[in-house]
């Protein structure tokens, strides 16, 4: 009797234990993954720590990070709980293809989608170059090998009979080295996906006059068809007015999203969700206003938290 006591007592703590484990999970402090400090998710993701911290009363620290690819390998071994990314990138992860070939992720979910990730492609004037087409031969930005600029740069490149490795001299430079070497004349020009005005694109306009690369229509509707999480997009009004443009440019985009680990709690994750949609407008940021509820959803190729899933739900979303 005295050993089936001792028994109980030691499964009794166990899963009080465990218990109390899972309580801390819920409520401890979480780390969101953003990008690049001279791109947008930095100082979004930091606006949203804030919303998150402030408005569901849930502690969120945004960090600083090599941006999509590298963010969902982070949430899939734990070092961290949220990030942004792009949508195409975390759809490539699920599925074990392109950066992450063999290698493919089960235990990470989405919370919703956020604005347009512009694909642009910068260069100087000076540089002489007009067209994609153009780009054969010059050294080009291209982003870190197997990032999410990187999938981009080699489709768009494809389609217009370039080759990412024979055709043009490809550097692999995050957005604020890509700028700097387009001012410094080590580079002709960069793929930057990101949320417009980017801060590196603007600093680059402010001492050098730049050109952003349109992409012509054909193209454009060749690349939705072959990979249907591009849309087409623009840079027009106040935003091209920002990098000292005398035109309006035609691109497409992806979209940018925030992802959770599926290990985050229900009640944590709807309470998140639910300060980012009914909280946007206290965000600073341009791209802030492109977090609606009404396109929370788009472009989401992969499964939805139940925290998220219970948001949506009350609000009247299908899905």
């Amino acid at each position: 009797m005295k050993r089936k006591g001792i028994l109980i007592a030691i499964m009794t703590m166990f899963v009080a234990s465990m218990f109390l484990s899972a309580c801390q999970k819920q409520h401890e402090g979480y780390v969101l993954l953003t990008g690049g400090t001279g791109g947008t998710y930095y100082p979004l993701g930091g606006q949203m720590a804030t919303i998150i911290s402030d408005e569901a009363d849930i502690s969120v620290d945004s960090n600083s990070s090599n941006a999509s690819a590298d963010n969902v390998k982070d949430l899939a071994s734990g070092d961290a709980e949220l990030a942004f990314v792009q949508t195409d990138v975390v759809a490539y992860a699920v599925e074990g293809i392109h950066m992450f070939d063999g290698e493919a992720v089960d235990n990470v979910q989405a919370i919703g989608s956020l604005y347009p990730e512009t694909i642009q492609i910068v260069t100087s004037k000076d540089a002489g170059i007009e067209s994609v087409e153009d780009l054969r031969g010059k050294a080009v930005s291209v982003g870190a090998p197997g990032s999410g600029t990187y999938i981009n740069a080699e489709q768009i490149l494809a389609i217009h009979g370039l080759d990412i490795e024979e055709d043009i001299e490809a550097q692999n430079l995050t957005f604020d080295e890509s700028t700097d070497g387009i001012q410094d004349g080590n580079i002709d020009a960069a793929f930057i996906t990101a949320g417009t005005p980017t801060g590196s694109v603007s600093g680059l306009s402010a001492t050098v006059d730049i050109d952003v690369l349109s992409i012509e229509q054909d193209k454009i509707d060749e690349l939705i068809e072959l990979y249907p999480h591009y849309a087409e997009d623009s840079i027009t009004g106040d935003e091209r007015d920002e990098y000292g443009l005398d035109h309006d440019v035609t691109t497409v985009a992806v979209l940018a999203m925030l992802a959770v680990s599926d290990d985050v709690s229900e009640d944590d994750v709807y309470e998140m969700t639910k300060a980012i949609y009914e909280n946007a407008e206290k965000m600073a940021h341009d791209k802030a206003k492109f977090i609606k509820l009404e396109s929370a959803l788009d472009g989401i190729g992969i499964d939805l938290h139940p925290g998220a899933a219970k948001y949506y739900e009350e609000e009247g979303l299908d899905f």
